[in-house]
């Protein structure tokens, strides 16, 4: 794949649900019908776009990134978080149109249409951004049409309440990930699961077998792991009622580690509710704090639904606290091995500082040999 500049300027128009609009160039892929459609979330980091658009965390919606200067180093395949981008769309301020990096393997703009996933340059994105902020993650449409046809588009697209997005994404039949010789054998439900996390999962020693989503309780006992692992995935985790249920039907019998909606689904396993923030948390530079000495953490996040701190049944522990806005960061259960965080420790891309949550994986399975 080689990089390559756009012979024509294809003007567009990005409008929310509300009626609000924005200007700007389509680039990347034009669906048959040249509109996008999706709930419109930002994300804050400087880098690692490639990882981002790859996260199947982002199934439903469209990603805003706020820095200003995307595609500078192109793409590289060693990048990639998943098969193929999941996303809705892509809107950027400027897209960099000759990229210059080694490793590339290619342009961002041929990235986006060789793997059908729409973009739209060019965008205010500051103005965008802070529209979000004061109104929350909000449907979106944009593409060629008028004004008024993108908006009804977007009115009538919804959000990710209630939405089954996990079905989207996750694998159809079962995979193995790592060396079978491996000191520990660990299960892991896909729920949209990022290569990265595989590979931390791999490099402390857990021999993983990838499962899908609505794999029954008793079919992952039946191959005997010594850790089920509870992945990343998009979406509003009431929309998987079922998946909270077979995990429920897990806990006491084996240690449990989740990550993201890995989180979100242990809680609601354990008694606890979830709901839906404002406009989500999408960025590589979250503070949040261990609540057992304080110490601080430098984060990578995704996600728009959190857990309800006070809908915690007796016994669940809130171990960190996001200090931005207080949502719950991770738990653990007392009486029982299992723990989970609502951010990403793997942090593809994001700072590396809870990579240490796979050791306490590893320590906990060891323990309960």
């Amino acid at each position: 794949m080689s990089a390559r500049v756009p012979d024509v300027s294809r003007p567009g128009l990005l409008v929310l649900a509300d009626g609000a609009a924005f200007e700007g160039e389509l680039v990347g892929f034009v669906p048959d019908n040249g509109v996008a459609v999706g709930e419109v979330v930002f994300n804050t980091a400087l880098t690692g776009y490639q990882e981002i658009l790859t996260d199947p965390s982002y199934a439903g919606q469209i990603i805003t990134f706020t820095y200003p200067h995307i595609g500078n180093y192109g793409v590289a395949d060693e990048d990639s978080e998943s098969a193929r981008p999941y996303c809705r769309g892509v809107v950027v301020r400027d897209l960099a149109r000759r990229p210059s990096s080694w490793r590339a393997t290619g342009g961002l703009d041929e990235y986006l249409r060789l793997q059908g996933v729409p973009g739209i340059a060019g965008i205010d994105t500051r103005r965008l951004t802070k529209h979000l902020r004061r109104h929350g993650a909000i449907p979106g449409a944009f593409g060629t049409p008028d004004e008024s046809e993108l908006r009804a588009a977007a009115e009538r697209s919804g959000g990710t309440e209630g939405r089954n997005l996990v079905a989207e994404v996750t694998t159809t039949a079962s995979y193995s990930v790592g060396d079978p010789d491996s000191p520990f054998h660990v299960v892991a439900y896909d729920y949209g699961i990022k290569s990265t996390i595989l590979r931390h999962l791999a490099g402390v020693g857990c021999f993983v077998e990838i499962v899908p989503a609505t794999t029954p309780a008793r079919d992952v006992l039946a191959r005997d792991p010594e850790g089920v692992f509870l992945s990343n995935g998009p979406g509003d985790p009431a929309g998987v009622p079922a998946v909270a249920d077979e995990v429920a039907a897990l806990l006491g019998s084996v240690p449990v580690f989740g990550i993201c909606l890995g989180h979100q689904i242990l809680s609601r396993a354990l008694g606890a509710e979830t709901y839906k923030l404002p406009f989500g948390h999408h960025g590589a530079n979250h503070p949040v704090r261990h609540e057992t000495d304080g110490r601080v953490e430098i984060t990578s996040q995704n996600h728009n639904y959190a857990v309800d701190r006070s809908s915690l049944p007796a016994g669940v522990i809130p171990t960190h606290v996001n200090l931005n806005d207080g949502v719950v960061e991770g738990l653990r259960v007392n009486g029982e091995r299992a723990f989970s965080v609502q951010y990403h420790p793997e942090a593809g891309p994001g700072p590396h500082d809870a990579r240490y949550l796979f050791d306490e994986f590893t320590t906990l399975m060891a323990a309960d040999r």
